[in-house]
């Protein structure tokens, strides 16, 4: 049997995945989760381990189960690291898929909205255990200091942070950073313009607190769903059923009113003031560098807890290359939503879309097109610069043909060099939405406005029937060889090749 069986039987798809506890069993079927039971401290080594352990491709996700200081909690390091396994069992499909397969998959998954199904609290595995009161302490769950020069420790990183529009209700789930300040004290960061931002101001607006929750144990469909830009009247719960196939089981808080992922690991829920405001970082943040430096931020003020017994904490290291967990998880969300958000336009030819994880996951778009008529490449890239999907921070914008795989950057570096001209394929957007973490705008007090440029590395429409042709194999001498591979003394498969010569209408002048 093959590897890539292997790992479909071993994933099976008998049982619903409804927490963490159901991923984590089918990602350990599939080879793919490490336990450490060796005592591990969170004061840096954790994320040193973590850091080593994802510079190879494909590699485990970490559960730190011998944790120094913490008789109880167990915390998951980088759950999807670069496996695109576990992120297709985290959308509900069977591992060995393509990451152009998984995006497709992710991107039409996207166009389904299930609303969440309310449960009765007392039936929520959750609240097996709830501190309130003088009962409050976070700092009894394990939370990693990342980076050396982080202000604290962090248990908000691979996280949901959920808010409400007072205005309609709508739900916003969200992934922010949190740092620990106290027993009953989290920081409450947010980049401008994000929904939890909106959500917290409009509360102070009518002169009060902004309730709050963060679950630190989650489901990964839930992180997927919360890292990525969605339409801000809609709550990301629908589309979390929507991608799941079924709705998201909640409950209603009896403290914040909010509604809460009953399947949860590990829940604090309370309010956030205009004028009760903390120092918090700096972070080791997804660009690779320390992002906004510590300063007066508003805070959490943590009224209840809510866990399993023996929660498992989510955590996720922001690093540069591919120890970054918003690496692939980030590149695939991104450019499902884009893909997405192109369909929903009525955007025709679109073959593949991409956000390569070496530009932090959401730095840079590539989509590949059929060219259909005149503008259209231009027209594509100017969408998928400014949709919801890919307005936020990407700085970089590539529209290559549909005979260019966009996954793979060399073949879109050589669409670059051979079919773009750069004093006429190459366009500028200004003052665009970017982010207080972009370490490249200087002086920090002009973020978070951006720019983006447009690269257009297609074949030149009006000369597209005697743009030079290609080299390409002629298909049948590749299947000759791709037969006698083994024989040839060559070791494993051979390489994929999709495009052939067809002889058909060619002239080389």
């Amino acid at each position: 049997m093959d590897d890539g069986k292997r790992v479909i039987e071993a994933a099976g798809t008998e049982r619903s995945i409804k927490s963490l506890g159901d991923w984590l069993a089918k990602v350990d079927a599939i080879g793919e989760l490490k336990r450490i039971s060796a005592p591990v401290d969170t004061d840096l080594e954790m994320s040193t381990i973590t850091y080593m352990n994802g510079k190879t491709l494909g590699a485990p996700t970490l559960l730190f189960e011998n944790i120094k200081g913490h008789s109880g909690g167990r915390l998951l390091f980088n759950p999807f690291g670069t496996s695109l396994n576990r992120v297709a069992l985290a959308i509900r499909e069977e591992p060995g898929k393509s990451a152009i397969e998984v995006t497709r998959i992710l991107s039409q998954k996207m166009k389904k909205r299930i609303p969440p199904h309310i449960i009765d609290a007392g039936l929520a595995p959750v609240n097996q255990n709830i501190d309130a009161g003088d009962k409050v302490d976070v700092t009894k769950f394990p939370a990693p200091k990342m980076w050396p020069l982080d202000g604290g420790k962090y248990i908000g990183s691979a996280d949901a942070v959920i808010t409400v529009d007072p205005t309609n209700d709508r739900v916003n789930v969200g992934t922010y950073r949190q740092m620990i300040q106290g027993p009953k004290q989290v920081g409450f960061y947010a980049s401008p313009g994000k929904d939890a931002v909106l959500d917290r101001e409009l509360w102070w607006a009518q002169g009060k607190p902004a309730p709050v929750a963060a679950v630190y144990g989650l489901d990964p469909l839930l992180f997927l769903v919360a890292g990525t830009s969605f339409p801000k009247n809609v709550s990301e719960y629908e589309f979390a059923g929507g991608i799941n196939g079924a709705p998201i089981e909640v409950f209603e808080s009896d403290v914040t009113g909010l509604l809460l992922p009953a399947d949860a690991e590990l829940i604090i829920e309370g309010f956030s003031y205009p004028d009760k405001t903390a120092s918090e970082g700096p972070f080791g943040e997804f660009t690779g560098y320390y992002g906004r430096p510590g300063g007066a931020t508003p805070y959490i003020d943590i009224k209840c807890i809510r866990y399993r017994n023996n929660p498992i904490v989510t955590s996720a290291l922001m690093a540069d290359g591919l120890s970054n967990e918003a690496g692939y998880l980030w590149g695939i969300s991104r450019a499902a939503k884009v893909w997405n958000d192109l369909d929903v336009l009525g955007v025709p030819g679109v073959k593949g879309v991409w956000s390569p994880p070496e530009a932090t996951g959401g730095g840079m778009t590539v989509v590949s097109i059929e060219q259909r008529y005149a503008g259209h490449a231009a027209q594509v890239a100017a969408l998928a610069a400014q949709c919801m999907g890919g307005a936020y921070f990407t700085k970089y914008i590539v529209v290559v043909d549909d005979d260019v795989d966009p996954t793979n950057l060399g073949d879109v570096i050589w669409a670059m060099v051979t079919r773009s001209r750069p004093a006429q394929s190459i366009d500028i957007m200004r003052e665009t939405w970017s982010t207080y973490l972009d370490p490249s705008q200087n002086p920090p007090e002009i973020r978070p406005w951006g720019s983006k440029c447009i690269i257009n590395a297609c074949k030149e429409f009006k000369h597209i029937k005697v743009f030079s042709p290609r080299n390409l194999l002629k298909k049948e001498m590749y299947e000759q060889v791709c037969a006698r591979w083994r024989e040839l003394g060559f070791e494993g498969a051979p390489p994929k090749v999709t495009n052939f010569e067809s002889f058909a209408g060619k002239h080389i002048g």
